[in-house]
């Protein structure tokens, strides 16, 4: 009994490997497929590579626009101009991405507006 029960295993482990090894498979892929594939992995790094630099790069610009910001204010300081006052009401300007100044309702009330 031990010695058929020994045979099944064997011969069950045979047919398993069998069937889980690789056919020789007849297919072709042409150069387009190919260049196809290539050119949506290049495009896939490249978005994340862009992703990547914009991500670093944004407290990069943010620290620089700071601190020229300060160099003016202090520069204005030293000429002694009042007009030079930081703005502390910002809003994302959609072209550039960066911070500019706008009006408060009492400004816009009292100021003209200018095309």
């Amino acid at each position: 009994m031990n010695r058929s029960l020994n045979l099944v295993l064997i011969i069950s482990s045979i047919a398993c490997a069998t069937l889980l090894l690789p056919n020789i498979a007849d297919a072709y892929v042409g150069p387009g497929a190919g260049l196809s594939l290539l050119g949506a992995l290049w495009a896939l790094i490249v978005a994340i590579a862009a992703a990547l630099a914009f991500i670093i790069a944004w407290p990069i610009r943010r620290m620089r626009r700071r601190k020229r910001e300060e160099r003016e204010l202090a520069a204005a300081k030293e000429r002694g101009d009042d007009s030079a006052k930081p703005s502390t009401d910002t809003s994302p300007s959609t072209d550039t991405g960066e911070s500019r100044p706008t009006a408060t309702p009492a400004q816009e009330a009292t100021e003209p507006r200018h095309p």
